[in-house]
């Protein structure tokens, strides 16, 4: 114990020395050593019953990997979704889900991973609406698909409904200031993409292929979700265009804008239940208050 103090004692003593001005303080706050998904009731009505619908954020990037933390304690998108499902799902009183997402979207195969795993859970019979608030563009509007049912601010902007692979090379620069690049590869293609060089016709073609292969299944994922548009409907609005909310209503993409507090009052109704608890999933040192909490900071697009 004494060591423990000790080393606190050096920590916050250098951390002063690094970032405290006149007015500046640290606060030192110990946290729960079990860092499972607590639960926090953010809203409720008045009575007793069991019932609840679980608010599920989505925010930032959609990527498979850990995020970056001031000290490394970033969360993974995917697992974290994946936990935070896990826990809607074994738990037989949460009777709906809302997915509040804000995000411009991530990597083709996270992305694919959590839609995947939200339509298993739709196999539980629980109802999923989708809500957006800032932004669901690309990967993000991708996700909302896997909702039954999709809402947005009429301020919000999604869509983007497309794949990108971006290339950059120095290839010219190099050249100007004497610089060669060569490597020796097993196969043609095996440095494709490479900064270093400009892309070939052959290369270009099978990043091509690649895109497009994805950009179909992207479009399939939205006409299956929509329901009433069908693949060719979808294509025609699946130019990478990002649209508003009400620009996305007026297009088939989204089924009706509106708050997340009136997206609650529409999932009671849809349970048929008049009195429930809003919860949220969270790690044991982030505090829940109300639906806004934890609702990240805009994206920019």
């Amino acid at each position: 114990m004494k060591t423990l103090t000790n080393l606190l004692i050096l920590t916050c003593g250098a951390l002063a020395v690094a970032g405290c001005g006149k007015d500046m303080a640290f606060l030192v706050r110990p946290v729960s050593a079990d860092q499972r998904l607590r639960e926090t009731v953010i809203k409720k009505d008045p009575g007793w019953y069991s019932q609840k619908i679980a608010l599920i954020d989505v925010s930032g990037v959609i990527v498979n990997q850990r995020m970056g933390g001031l000290f490394g304690g970033g969360e993974n998108p995917v697992s974290l979704f994946t936990e935070k499902l896990d826990a809607a799902e074994n738990d037989s009183n949460v009777k709906a889900v809302i997915l509040r997402i804000n995000s411009p979207g991530g990597t083709v195969q996270a992305t694919e991973a959590m839609y995947q795993r939200l339509k298993r859970f739709r196999n539980t019979g629980k109802p999923v609406v989708a809500h957006i608030t800032d932004m669901g563009a690309s990967g993000g509007y991708y996700l909302a698909c896997g909702a039954e049912r999709i809402t947005c601010q009429p301020s919000t902007i999604t869509g983007s409904i497309g794949v990108l692979i971006q290339t950059i090379n120095f290839a010219d620069t190099m050249k100007l200031i004497g610089i060669r690049a060569e490597a020796i590869t097993s196969g043609d293609l095996k440095t494709m993409g490479s900064p270093l060089k400009h892309l070939t016709d052959a290369e270009r073609d099978v990043f091509r292929k690649i895109v497009d292969e994805f950009y179909g299944q992207f479009v399939q994922a939205v006409a299956d979700g929509r329901g009433k548009l069908s693949v060719e409907q979808v294509k025609a609005l699946a130019d990478g265009r990002v649209y508003t909310g009400r620009q996305a209503l007026e297009a088939g993409l989204v089924d009706g804008l509106s708050d997340i507090d009136k997206v609650i009052e529409s999932v009671k109704a849809k349970v048929g239940l008049k009195r429930v608890k809003v919860v949220m999933y969270h790690r044991p040192y982030s505090h829940r208050a109300n639906a806004y909490s934890a609702s990240a900071a805009p994206t920019p697009a």
